[in-house]
């Protein structure tokens, strides 16, 4: 594509997400938001008036030939109908995970992507994140050397409300699943075996709902590296995200992300900021760096990533897990 010209972007959700993608495009000097699509016409209204773009609707967004690719931050349920609509006329996807809620139509929708060849970016965030990705890249280059063990800690301020929970389909899918991701991206390996354990320690209603809001999850992988991922939805300290990688040659650690890096010391000891509140402060980078990069590799051509296949993965590891919670026995994978 042509970088003579901004490229042409819908969106599709005028919701949280939406409307933290609809403020990077426009703030992206090679991008302009072309139009806002939303079944809730009022919340489309309020974001274009901010974002200074129009509502549209979904039939006149995939009719307009001006209009290089769509970014979709709608309802989970919208996903797959945009997805085949966007790859049927040719429209290039930046998609929030996930695919689809169900396995077998991840699976048809990855199939198709593939046999599209038409450029799509799932947006596994973390991967975008400054700090992840430097410990992925002094991973790579062996600072830690082989790695050993893998550490993963995500832990939420507070559990969704309780429709959202029944509608995502619980803890692992919804949250577990990003770390999913992070382990296959940072050891370079799919897991041999998945053993998983859960409670409801937060709210009744999510245990009455049959989910769990409290999990670990411990993945081997094929050289023997042992991933240990933790979740909970309630950390009355912030928005907790670390990972520690040990290996033979040493250990790589990356901590939480503060408003500021200053520590108090007094003779009570030592006080410093909480973490970021949540996922949109500790992420914004992030959000920004993955749509530059879709932007870029739309302009320059080549392969994106993460891209479906890595949302079918980390699905089918996350229903390995789901499984081995229900049996208490380790599931192999493959």
């Amino acid at each position: 594509m042509s970088k003579q010209r901004q490229l042409q972007l819908a969106l599709f959700g005028a919701g949280r997400m939406g409307t933290i993608h609809a403020a990077n495009i426009v703030a992206h000097p090679r991008a302009a938001l072309a139009g806002i699509c939303d079944p809730d016409e009022a919340a489309a209204q309020v974001l274009a008036r901010a974002s200074r773009s129009r509502v549209r609707t979904t039939a006149d967004v995939f009719d307009d030939p001006a209009i290089d690719a769509v970014v979709i931050a709608s309802a989970a349920s919208t996903h797959p109908e945009l997805i085949e609509r966007a790859l049927g006329c040719g429209k290039a996807v930046f998609c929030e995970k996930p695919l689809a809620r169900d396995l077998g139509t991840v699976r048809s929708l990855a199939a198709a992507v593939e046999a599209s060849g038409i450029p799509f970016l799932l947006a596994f965030n973390r991967r975008f994140d400054p700090g992840f990705a430097s410990l992925a890249s002094r991973l790579r280059q062996g600072e830690a050397g082989a790695p050993e063990l893998v550490l993963l800690t995500s832990r939420d301020p507070g559990p969704p409300p309780i429709e959202y929970v029944v509608a995502s389909g619980g803890m692992l899918r919804e949250t577990t699943i990003h770390d999913i991701d992070m382990a296959r991206w940072l050891t370079g390996e799919e897991p041999d075996s998945v053993y998983a354990v859960g409670a409801a320690r937060t709210d009744p209603r999510i245990a009455a709902a049959g989910h769990v809001d409290t999990v670990m999850v411990t993945l081997t992988m094929p050289s023997g590296t042992l991933v240990s991922i933790n979740n909970s939805w309630r950390s009355a300290y912030g928005y907790d995200q670390r990972a520690e990688v040990h290996g033979a040659g040493g250990m790589l650690q990356l901590g939480n992300v503060l408003p500021t890096p200053v520590v108090a010391w007094n003779a009570g000891g030592g006080l410093s900021d909480k973490p970021q509140p949540f996922f949109l402060e500790r992420y914004a980078e992030a959000y920004r760096r993955e749509l530059d990069y879709f932007v870029s590799r739309l302009e320059e051509g080549g392969a994106l990533s993460p891209g479906a296949a890595d949302g079918l993965k980390a699905l089918e590891i996350a229903e390995a897990a789901e499984e081995s919670m229900r049996s208490g026995l380790a599931v192999r994978l493959g």
